[in-house]
């Protein structure tokens, strides 16, 4: 797949894959705006941190059963626009990743993710769709911006996340 430069997209979703996802696949970081959906497959196993390489536009990965270290897909300098992590075992501390400022989807309820939500969440004004629930996250929930705008699901079942929406810090 990395000799093919005018590749735009993997769209794998549904097909029953299984294993792991080859570190080749780090090949792909010359191939600009990226999309790759491996959603509702049956994918293992740890990420190879050569994927920290390929410059995303959209990465779906929801619904498998990936374990480990995600942060290495995200960076200030991404085109990162749409992260779709859900339903995985991933485990990384959120407070340590920088979300690139143009991302408007970015689930990653369902996992093992630790840490608090940054401030700089408040800065992503083109965030349209937000969950980070059933996680293991703590601390004050970031208000401002459009994070303002996500109702107490898209945070709920974490470990002691709180302010609005969720009860506030202190009376949890």
């Amino acid at each position: 797949l990395s000799n093919l430069p005018k590749l735009s997209a993997l769209l794998l979703e549904r097909n029953q894959l299984t294993g792991s996802i080859p570190d080749s696949f780090g090949g792909l970081k010359n191939n600009k705006d990226f999309n790759l959906i491996l959603a509702k497959d049956q994918l293992s196993g740890p990420l190879p941190k050569s994927l920290g390489d390929v410059d995303f536009t959209i990465i779906d990965l929801s619904r498998n059963k990936f374990t480990g270290d995600a942060s290495f897909l995200f960076g200030k300098n991404k085109g990162l626009q749409n992260v779709e992590l859900s339903r995985n075992q991933f485990s990384f501390d959120l407070s340590k990743v920088v979300i690139p400022k143009d991302v408007y989807i970015f689930d990653l309820s369902h996992n093992k993710i630790y840490g608090s939500l940054t401030p700089s969440l408040t800065e992503l004004s083109n965030l349209e769709q937000f969950n980070v629930s059933y996680n293991r996250l703590c601390g004050p929930i970031p208000t401002g911006g459009s994070l303002d705008s996500f109702d107490q699901y898209c945070f709920a079942h974490n470990k002691c996340l709180c302010g609005s929406p969720l009860p506030p810090c202190g009376k949890v």
